[in-house]
């Protein structure tokens, strides 16, 4: 396939966020060993997160799953479950992101921010267009990559996932090349902003719209100053919010493709992404207070977990073989799009005057 030419998948079966199987139901009982597999490996990956902050548990399991594919690769039994795991857990992972996520905070943080944010996002996805194009990068790793650099590395790519259906490898492969720049950034913006001159809450809106994972925001932030730490993390969530707009959009456009493509089985509820109203709900109900403050943490715990496990089971499912004959162009697009944010945050921080 031209790696240039490659389109949107069409349509597959939509599985509800919400859907429960039986346990004791012949098609729950397939999916146990490789649900099992998952829970294994991520519950290491989790361990090396703990020892290595920088770097994740998420990120460790995506490597760590994928190591266990190239090394010994799991049986045809292991497939549904590690299915199940890599797509209705991820789900459920963003929903449960939503608990920690107050919309009145973001309210108020993301007025101030506003203009940086969306300027920074618009920069974004003209330079995964323009460079992915000039690259010849296909349009699926374009999209993953521009996502995840725009919003918030591999939850914003998490969220897009269950919408566009990528291959397991693109996914793979796009967090890993959000991931690398995470650290580069980590490394390299608190003594950039020292010598840009940069404010405490400059440099935590800086942080804050052009690092993407949140907890890469965090060891920025921290490392500057304790304010600039405090603000960074505020931003980050605001611009996290910027999801649910994003996973609508692509959703009207993957339908508009398949309508365009004359699917006489199209319908805009199969690839509605229904969990996102879920996440709706769930900062909903975080906003209005009904969940007690001491619940929080332990909610955070069950979302970093599930994501943990989804992501461990894409790399169970990726093809390192694969990702390697891609060469060096999403690594050099990851590089450009992190650099047009990073600049572009820059720009429009010294025109508003929020230096």
């Amino acid at each position: 396939m031209d790696v240039g030419t490659r389109q949107f998948p069409g349509p597959k079966r939509r599985i509800h966020p919400v859907a429960t199987v039986p346990l004791s139901s012949p098609a729950a009982e397939s999916r146990l060993p490789g649900i099992a597999l998952a829970f294994g490996v991520a519950a290491i990956a989790y361990g090396l997160g703990r020892l290595m902050p920088l770097v994740g548990g998420a990120v460790c399991g995506i490597v760590l799953g994928i190591l266990v594919r190239h090394l010994a690769a799991p049986s045809a039994r292991f497939q549904p479950g590690i299915r199940f795991a890599s797509k209705q857990v991820l789900q459920w992972s963003i929903i449960a992101l939503g608990f920690g996520l107050s919309l009145t905070q973001v309210a108020h943080t993301g007025m101030e921010s506003l203009s940086v944010t969306l300027a920074t996002v618009a920069a974004a996805g003209l330079a995964a267009w323009g460079l992915g194009k000039l690259l010849r990068v296909h349009d699926m790793l374009k999209l993953l990559v521009g996502v995840g650099t725009a919003i918030c590395g591999g939850s914003a790519i998490a969220a897009v996932v269950p919408i566009v259906k990528p291959d397991e490898h693109d996914t793979a492969f796009a967090i890993s090349t959000i991931f690398l720049f995470n650290l580069v950034a980590v490394l390299t913006f608190p003594a950039f902003g020292h010598w840009l001159g940069l404010s405490d809450l400059g440099f935590g809106l800086w942080a804050g719209t052009a690092i993407n994972d949140t907890s890469s925001v965090v060891a920025a932030g921290y490392s500057y100053s304790h304010a600039a730490g405090d603000y960074a993390t505020i931003v980050k969530l605001t611009r996290a919010t910027l999801i649910i707009p994003i996973c609508l959009v692509i959703a009207l456009v993957v339908a508009w493709k398949e309508k365009r493509g004359g699917a006489t089985d199209f319908s805009l509820a199969k690839i509605f992404p229904w969990f996102i109203l879920w996440f709706l709900v769930a900062s909903a109900i975080r906003t209005a207070g009904v969940i007690p403050e001491a619940a929080l943490p332990v909610i955070h715990f069950i979302a970093e977990c599930l994501i943990i496990v989804a992501l461990t089971a894409i790399g169970l499912s990726a093809d390192l073989r694969r990702m390697a004959s891609t060469g060096p162009r999403p690594i050099l697009l990851g590089l450009g799009v992190w650099a047009a944010v990073a600049l572009t945050s820059l720009l429009v921080q010294h025109l508003i005057g929020r230096w």
